[in-house]
C-alpha cells in the first residue's frame, strides 16, 4: 500500500473541514490572532529575520504566524489541497510566504537550502514509518549552528488509548475522520506508525543533531483527544486513576558547526 498516496487524499478531505473550522479559527487569524501557543513561543524566542522550515505545515496557519513574528518562512506539506489553502491564505494575509507540496522524505532528497530554524509540531511524526530519514532531512535542512524544534503530543496518551508504544515494521491502518469540533468530516483510511521518545531522540542523534532540551508538560493546547477536562490558564488535561499524564513533550536541539 503507498502509504504516502493514501495519507495525501486523508489529509486532502480534512483540510476541506479544517479551513471552515472553529478548532483553526481562520477568521480569527485573518484579523491578527496568532495560531501559535506558548509552548512554541517561549522555545523559539525572537525569530525575527531567520530563516524558518516549517515541516508538515498543514494549511500554513503556525508557519503564517511565524511570519507575522518576522521570520522567513517556508513551509511543507504532502497535501496539495493544503498547499493550496497555505498559498491563498498567505495571499489574503498579505504575509511573505514559501509554500512546498511535497511529503518530508522527497523534500530532503531534493532540497539543498540551509535554514536557520527547522520547526514541526503536533501530532506529526505518527504520519513517518522511518526517523532516520525525517532526522537526516532535519541535520540537511539546517545551517551549521541551526536548531531544530519539536512539539508533540506525547506517546503515553497513546499508549492509554491501546496503541502500541515501540515502533514496528507494520502501519496503523484505521479508518477515520478528524478531531475538529462536532465535524469529523468524512472518513478516511490512515496509515500512522508509533514512535517511542527514545526512537525520536537516537535518530536525531544519529543524524549529528545535538539534543539541547527536552520539557514534558501534563497540558494540552488543544481539546483533541477523548475525555479530557479544561483548566483555567493551563489548558487540556487527562487524569489516569487521579495522576496528570504527559500530553505533550519539546525537544530542542542544535546542528554542530
Amino acid at each position: 500500500m503507498d502509504y504516502v498516496a493514501v495519507n495525501k487524499e486523508a489529509w486532502d478531505k480534512r483540510t476541506k473541514v479544517h479551513v471552515e473550522s472553529a478548532f483553526y479559527d481562520v477568521e480569527g487569524f485573518l484579523a491578527g490572532k496568532s495560531s501559535l501557543n506558548p509552548i512554541e513561543r517561549q522555545l523559539l524566542g525572537d525569530v525575527t529575520g531567520k530563516s524558518l522550515l516549517h515541516l508538515q505545515c498543514h494549511f500554513g496557519l503556525d508557519t503564517l504566524s511565524w511570519a507575522r513574528l518576522g521570520a522567513k518562512v517556508t513551509g511543507v506539506d504532502l497535501s496539495p489541497q493544503a498547499i493550496t489553502q497555505a498559498q491563498e491564505l498567505a495571499q489574503t494575509a498579505d504575509l511573505p510566504a514559501r509554500f512546498i507540496n511535497s511529503d518530508v522524505y522527497a523534500f530532503g532528497e531534493s532540497s539543498t537550502e540551509r535554514f536557520d530554524i527547522v520547526f514541526t509540531s503536533y501530532g506529526v511524526l505518527c504520519w513517518l514509518p522511518d526517523l532516520d530519514l525525517w532526522a537526516q532531512t532535519i541535520a540537511k535542512s539546517l545551517k551549521p549552528g541551526g536548531r531544530f524544534y519539536l512539539v508533540e503530543f506525547h506517546p503515553f496518551h497513546d499508549v492509554l488509548s491501546g496503541y502500541c508504544y515501540f515502533p514496528g515494521k507494520a502501519p496503523d491502518i484505521e479508518e477515520e475522520g478528524t478531531y475538529t469540533e462536532n465535524c469529523p468530516g468524512e472518513k478516511s483510511t490512515v496509515l500512522t506508525w508509533p514512535h517511542s521518545l527514545s526512537e525520536v531522540i537516537a535518530a536525531l542523534i544519529k543524524a549529528g543533531i545535538t539534543i539541547e532540551g527536552f520539557q514534558e508538560y501534563p497540558f494540552s493546547p488543544y481539546n483533541c483527544f477523548p475525555d479530557l477536562e479544561f483548566v483555567d490558564g493551563k489548558g487540556y488535561r487527562l487524569l489516569f486513576k487521579g495522576q496528570a499524564i504527559p500530553l505533550v513533550y519539546s525537544l530542542t536541539a542544535r546542528k554542530v558547526p
